[in-house]
Order: C-alpha cells, then structure tokens, then sequence
C-alpha cells in the first residue's frame, strides 16, 4: 500500500448517504452519526471542502438534520445509482474541487462507500475510508467491505487519524478547536 499522507490543501470530505430513514436500519448508526460530526465539525474548522450525497431522499429521505446543520455550506447530490459518480454533477464537483484526496464517510460500506472509493481510486484519487464514520446494516457486511478496500490498495482509517493527519501538530488553534471533540 502506497503511503497516507493527507495535506489540507489536497483533501476533501466526503459524506455518503447518513439519511433519516436510512440510519435506524444501520447497525452501529449511532457510532457512524458521531463519528461524522466529529469529522463534519474537524472540515468546518479546518476549511476542507465537503460533498454530501444522498440516496434517493424521495424514499430514504434527508440527511440528518443535526449532520446538515453542521454541513450547511456543502453542496448535496441525490442519486440512485450506488457510487456517486451516478449522481448528476458529482464529477465536476470534484474537478472544479481540484483535490487529489478523499477521504469517504457514510452508509453503507459495502454498498456505496465500496462502489465510490473503487471507482475515485480508478480515477486516480488517493482514497481513505473512515472506517468508524462508516456502517452497514450488518456488522458483517462492513468488516467484509473494510476488508475488501484494504485488499484493493485503499486506506481504512479511523476518524481520529484522519483529523489528527491533517492538523499535523498540536498548540495551533484548529488543535485547539477541535480538541474538546476528541478528549
């Protein structure tokens, strides 16, 4: 595996279908629901730049609302194909983003994060999977997805990692800022 070396300059979050009528069928969801504010909270403090979509919201509904009050600024795009790419104007997102990282977040792992981060690492993104922002509806299936990202050369990391990678060092204010989130 190619060395993780995440830079604020380069990365963006994104937030893959954490919907209200979604979430109660995912197992570990109040997990998944924490670790994403944490991450949500850390790309607001940070300036990184977030994408959220959503899977057909016409029967999964929205994103949660404590997670879009966080995200109010980050563009959202429904799809009801798997990987995000389905979703229209996905693309070119990411080009007028113009980062070289992802790091993905959301539901469910073997499902649409899988399809996402194979399809962004075949677009030649650096890819990382936080995998406890991350759930299925069984544990099986996100061990089974998690094992299946490490074996196709993507990084599956936890939140703490990912937001620590980025702040670099400790004393700075985002450190500060975030630190009460992580103690």
């Amino acid at each position: 595996m190619e060395p993780i070396n995440l830079c604020r300059a380069d990365v963006l979050f994104l937030m893959i279908d954490i919907q209200e009528k979604l979430m109660p069928a995912i197992e570990n969801s109040e997990q998944v629901v924490a670790e994403s504010e944490r991450l949500l909270r850390a790309a607001d403090v940070m300036n990184v730049p977030l994408v959220i979509t959503e899977q057909y919201p016409k029967g999964l509904g929205s994103t949660l609302a404590s997670l879009r009050t966080l995200a109010s600024r980050a563009p959202v795009f429904s799809k009801t194909g798997f990987s995000c790419y389905e979703a229209d104007g996905f693309e070119q997102e990411l080009v007028k983003l113009n980062r070289k990282s992802v790091v993905l977040f959301g539901v469910e792992t073997h499902i649409c994060v899988l399809s996402t981060a194979m399809e962004l690492r075949r677009e030649g993104y650096q890819v990382v999977v936080v995998g406890d922002a991350c759930g299925s509806r069984k544990a099986k299936n996100h061990e089974m997805a998690s094992a299946a990202l490490l074996a196709a050369d993507i990084a599956v990391l936890p939140t703490e990692t990912v937001v620590y990678q980025l702040l670099e060092r400790s004393g700075t204010p985002e450190f500060k800022a975030l630190l009460p989130y992580f103690k």
